[in-house]
């Protein structure tokens, strides 16, 4: 009954994942067609490389749909532990659109540097590079807004990824810049810097995802802190095993906590409650299991 209960729908929350989801994908689409064309009529490596990596945020986008609708549905007979592990197993299909995005992007600006380089033109290029790096502040800041409420590692992870962009499309607004004031090569060498920055996503991505595939512990902070709400409940004496596992994007939790002997089976069954709720409260938990033994047990 607890399983169910905790996987009730909540109108609330889908509204809010709606939101984020339907201005991800947007925004995402607008930047990449805006960015696809100038960068053509343009000729600007720098601006083709934030295009590619526009790109690979659109399908990035597309997958944290299908990701996040299939992560939050309820368990049942096939899935009985529920389905968040499709959200990372997306994430590792958006870390390889990524990577291909950045060979895209860092193959340009090498054939660009072999040739010399190119001055561009740096009315409209500049300018939407301008917008572009607007239009993701914009984004990072509301996406991170709604995954604090949501406590969503994916939208999370799309904040920060929103945030690179802006860092990203500044490095391609300086080498359009710089292609026409100081030197031709400053176009092709922000390719490569933008085609770094989404190697560095990339990476951190994939290794993030990874350890939520294959069930990687929590960290000693995240594992002190199971700990500390543990014991913080009243007839806990001290938690003597604690192990974390991630399940998909959150951990499952398997204590083993020690009380007094002499204590009644009702007092240890509220006490089991009490520890399974403080610990599910916690952000990055899901699931929590907590095995008592008597203080004075012996094997």
């Amino acid at each position: 009954m607890e399983l169910v209960r905790k996987h009730q729908p909540d109108p609330e929350k889908d509204r809010l994942y709606r939101k984020a989801l339907v201005l991800t994908l947007a925004g995402n689409l607008l930047l990449a067609g805006g960015k696809g064309i100038v960068a053509y009529l343009s000729g600007s490596v720098a601006l083709y490389a934030d295009a590619a990596n526009s790109v690979s945020d659109v399908v990035y986008s597309i997958a944290m749909v299908f990701g996040l609708w299939m992560a939050m549905q309820p368990p049942d007979l096939s899935h009985p532990q529920g389905h968040s592990r499709f959200e990372p197993l997306v994430g590792l299909i958006v870390t390889l659109s990524m990577g291909i995005a950045g060979y895209e992007a860092a193959r340009t600006a090498l054939e660009r540097f072999m040739a010399g380089g190119m001055a561009v033109d740096i009315g409209l290029p500049t300018l939407v590079l301008l917008a572009s790096a607007a239009i993701k502040a914009g984004m990072f800041y509301y996406i991170r807004h709604l995954a604090h409420e949501l406590n969503s590692p994916t939208l999370h992870t799309a904040a920060k990824d929103n945030l690179s962009d802006v860092l990203t499309s500044a490095a391609a607004f300086l080498g359009a810049f710089g292609s026409s004031h100081i030197s031709p090569l400053l176009d092709p060498i922000a390719g490569f810097l933008v085609a770094g920055w989404i190697f560095k996503a990339a990476f951190e991505a994939g290794r993030e995802n990874l350890g939520f595939l294959t069930g990687a512990g929590a960290s000693e902070e995240v594992r002190q802190e199971i700990i500390q709400a543990a014991e913080s409940v009243p007839g806990v004496l001290r938690v003597h095993h604690a192990m974390t596992e991630y399940a998909g994007p959150k951990l499952v939790v398997d204590l083993h906590i020690n009380v007094k002997g002499s204590k009644t089976l009702h007092d240890t069954h509220a006490i089991n409650d009490a520890v399974v709720e403080k610990i599910e409260a916690l952000p990055d938990v899901d699931r929590a299991y907590v095995h008592i033994e008597p203080d004075d047990w012996t094997d």
